[in-house]
């Protein structure tokens, strides 16, 4: 088993959240951390974690030359790490060009996937990407989708295939061989602390409810979202007008129209299901 516990996401399902719960919890601090130092290093497809470990830069690479090295790089961070580390990763769970995964399991301790409504995640990945809620609704409905898919262009992150929503979401929780927590964005807000405490069992942390307790508030919405608006937040998008928007269940009533909505609904309606939505 590996060192790294996986916040494994599609975007904006509460992915930042949980980072933000998880470093309070670790720092047991006597004030709320810092949103722009948080704890657990980049995202997963952070350029510079690659070039920092394998010796040749991504730019001088194919998308899939990248990927047949990902998984050996996050075995290199899980063998040095000394203690559990916590990363962000917003790749579906896929292979690579040979056929294996892009995701080490031998690099994993776990994974913590986070689901959101897909409702809620339309309206406010649009927000996040200054963009309509329509083009989000089609983009989760395409089984090609994915970020920083243009070869010609150098990002600071390399490709992440996101598949449709509900193939994001199966690729993770029906993987054999992973030790998989599915936290509910919607449980995170009715009831933080008892979602919260068992992703502390689940990461065999120590189980100490007034920590706990102290972690859900000092990472409530509107606190960050005030340091947000005082200090600014280093992972908004250039266009966006906020990364901590509304962050409310049901806000896509507001946000999307019936018909829209009754698409989508009818694009994801097995996994929507499962899971409660």
């Amino acid at each position: 088993m590996g060192n790294i516990y996986w916040l494994a996401s599609y975007p904006k399902s509460g992915n930042t959240w949980m980072r933000i719960l998880l470093t309070n919890y670790l720092r047991n601090a006597d004030e709320p951390a810092d949103i722009n130092t948080l704890d657990g290093g980049p995202i997963a497809s952070a350029r510079q974690i690659f070039d920092d470990n394998v010796g040749v830069e991504a730019s001088d690479l194919t998308q899939d030359e990248i990927e047949r090295y990902r998984p050996a790089v996050y075995e290199m961070i899980s063998a040095q790490a000394t203690e559990p580390l916590f990363l962000k990763v917003h790749d579906a769970y896929t292979y690579t060009p040979d056929g294996i995964p892009l995701i080490s399991q031998a690099a994993t301790a776990g994974v913590l996937y986070l689901i959101r409504n897909p409702l809620d995640v339309a309206v406010s990945f649009a927000h996040h990407s200054a963009s309509t809620v329509e083009r989000m609704v089609a983009k989760m409905g395409n089984p090609d989708f994915a970020f920083v898919d243009n070869p010609h262009r150098l990002h600071n992150q390399l490709r992440q295939r996101l598949l449709t929503w509900s193939g994001h979401v199966t690729s993770w929780v029906d993987e054999p061989g992973l030790r998989v927590h599915v936290v509910r964005y919607e449980d995170m807000q009715a009831d933080p602390i008892a979602t919260f405490g068992g992703v502390v069992r689940f990461c065999g942390l120590d189980d100490d409810p007034t920590r706990i307790a102290k972690a859900v508030d000092f990472s409530r919405f509107e606190r960050v979202q005030a340091q947000e608006q005082a200090e600014g937040f280093g992972e908004k998008m250039p266009l966006a007008d906020s990364f901590f928007r509304s962050g409310q269940v049901g806000s896509w009533r507001a946000g999307m129209d019936d018909e829209l909505a009754a698409a989508l609904c009818a694009a994801h309606t097995g996994v929507m299901g499962r899971f409660g939505y």
